[in-house]
């Protein structure tokens, strides 16, 4: 790419936009949730380490949290067994459990930690399990059947996140460690839970206090009525738009994991689509950004 000042001017504008932004979050813990698209286009998986070894380099705290469902998925597949779901939750018996265990604690976490190495990072993956870092309880569902009759529902080795054990992650951060963090739980009594990853990106950043949430999604963020992306939502503008329909479907869930994490002290949450190369930096860094930001000023 041949050299012209056109191209230099917009570089430098690039870099002093960053600038307050460097200087406003550096020393801060910020929690992304990395799954979906990203995860499957190589990419997009580049420009994610990238990102994330970027805000490592300039003084900021990244902590990783994914998913992987499709992963296990195919695994299951491959072994000749399907997976069921109610209102989108995974019904996990023991050897559902084994197969996600398997796949993100194992095969899924090792490849995101050795993809942020090659990328000049330093990071380290853990479970739930490790150290006692995600405290679970069994998840429990209920439904409401066409008649109005109220009934449990058992998803089996589905859990809910009790506690975060932020002294082990607070030891990852100050070793210069980037964590990369695997929704796995484990009760008192040693049983290992599946959890949603958004709610564990959500406690995770609930126990550390963290400067921002990032959820990476695969759409563009929360749609107002018009189909424009819509930010700066507040509590009581998501209960009108849930209210009048303009949030539904699976996005329900997903922005109330982001505004309990803002109501219990984390300063923002952002739902951000993940196939946009380098998402992560053009929201952080960016006066734009490229997502619905959710706080919980009003």
């Amino acid at each position: 790419m041949s050299f012209t000042v056109e191209k230099a001017l917009e570089t430098a504008h690039i870099l002093t936009e960053a600038l307050p932004y460097i200087q406003r979050f550096a020393g801060k813990v910020m929690v992304v949730k990395y799954g979906g698209n990203a995860m499957t286009d190589p990419n997009l998986e580049s420009s994610f380490a990238r990102d994330i070894v970027l805000l490592k380099t300039v003084g900021i705290h990244p902590v990783v949290v994914h998913g992987g469902g499709p992963q296990v998925d195919n695994l299951m597949t491959e072994l000749g067994r399907t997976s069921n779901r109610i209102d989108g939750m995974r019904v996990t018996d023991k050897i559902t459990m084994d197969v996600v265990e398997m796949v993100l604690g194992g095969s899924v976490n090792k490849s995101i930690v050795n993809l942020i190495n090659k990328h000049g990072g330093r990071a380290i993956g853990l479970t739930g399990k490790d150290a006692n870092l995600i405290r679970a309880k069994k998840l429990p569902m209920q439904k409401t059947d066409e008649h109005g009759n109220l009934s449990e529902i058992d998803l089996g080795y589905v859990g809910d996140v009790v506690h975060i054990d932020k002294n082990v992650i607070d030891l990852m951060i100050a070793s210069n460690f980037i964590p990369v963090i695997a929704p796995l739980g484990v009760d008192e009594n040693g049983e290992t839970y599946n959890i949603n990853a958004d709610v564990v990106a959500g406690k995770v950043a609930e126990f550390m206090a963290a400067e921002k949430l990032i959820l990476l999604t695969n759409i563009k963020g929360v749609l107002d009525k018009n189909g424009n992306i819509a930010t700066g939502l507040t509590p009581s503008k998501i209960d009108e738009m849930i209210a009048d329909g303009t949030i539904s479907g699976g996005m329900i869930p997903k922005i109330n994991y982001a505004l309990e994490a803002v109501k219990h002290g984390v300063k923002s949450a952002v739902i951000v689509d993940g196939r946009v190369p380098h998402a992560t930096l053009l929201e952080v860094f960016t006066d734009q950004g490229v997502g619905t930001l959710i706080s919980n000023n009003v």
